[in-house]
């Protein structure tokens, strides 16, 4: 029965190499050209009229405008971070869905290492942010000095500041999204995997009954993976928007 190895697959080119591939850095690569084409091909053939696929990606990146950075940082400010903002919602949203594109079946965000590059980008965004909005000495004595506290108090609170802002913040990030495409795949996994040895092992009525149920359970299952995926980017992407206000922020 398939398992944890999964996501540590072979290398089958360069092995040995900084450049190895292994399944899962392929269905990376995969993700990334996808995204690339779409938004290629969008860049290329933008009309003042748009058709029906035009109109998806603009109402994605309306979306992530609007929803997101007007929501959050705010009209006048906003703008200038949405390009930001974009990369990690849609990078995030193309890597978690090929979790569920058959051939692929892999969540791209489900190892550790890629939520954790999303991560690190959100969080050199919001040291930039705040170091461009606020000057360096500025920002980071807002960061972890906050005002109106009693000075011996920051003896306690400049520490907690520290881990809680710049240590904690991309950590979360990183597991939130880790866990939840790492969740999501062993259900898909186990649904699949059952319906497959009730059908064939099984067999029997009890075995097709039991198999059916599984299956729909499994097909129920990837629409909701599909949600979740969409829903975690749009999180991963709104937390990274409430950082960069925070950074921009004087208090």
């Amino acid at each position: 029965m398939p398992g944890l190895e999964e996501f540590f697959p072979e290398p089958f080119l360069f092995e040995g190499t900084p450049f190895e591939i292994n399944r899962l850095i392929l269905v990376r690569l995969i993700a990334v050209v996808l995204l690339a084409i779409v938004f290629g091909l969008y860049a290329r053939r933008a009309k003042l009229v748009p058709g029906r696929a035009q109109a998806v990606v603009e109402f994605g990146l309306d979306f992530v405008r609007k929803q997101i950075g007007h929501e959050i940082i705010g009209e006048e400010k906003s703008d200038r971070y949405m390009p930001l903002l974009a990369t990690i919602f849609f990078g995030t949203l193309f890597m978690n869905l090929t979790g569920v594109i058959p051939g692929l079946q892999i969540a791209a965000t489900s190892v550790i290492g890629m939520p954790l590059v999303y991560a690190v980008v959100a969080y050199v965004g919001f040291i930039v942010a705040g170091i461009k909005e606020q000057g360096a000495g500025h920002f980071f004595k807002n960061q972890l000095m906050p005002p109106g506290m009693p000075k011996v108090l920051y003896l306690l609170m400049t520490p907690i500041e520290f881990l809680s802002t710049f240590i904690i913040r991309p950590l979360t990030l990183t597991i939130r999204l880790l866990a939840n495409m790492v969740a999501g795949h062993m259900i898909l996994v186990l649904c699949f995997v059952g319906t497959n040895f009730l059908y064939t092992g099984m067999g029997g009525a009890a075995g097709i009954g039991l198999g059916s149920l599984t299956l729909v359970a499994g097909i129920i299952f990837v629409a909701f993976e599909i949600f979740i995926g969409a829903l975690q980017a749009y999180i991963f992407a709104l937390l990274s928007a409430v950082y960069i206000s925070l950074s921009i922020e004087e208090h």
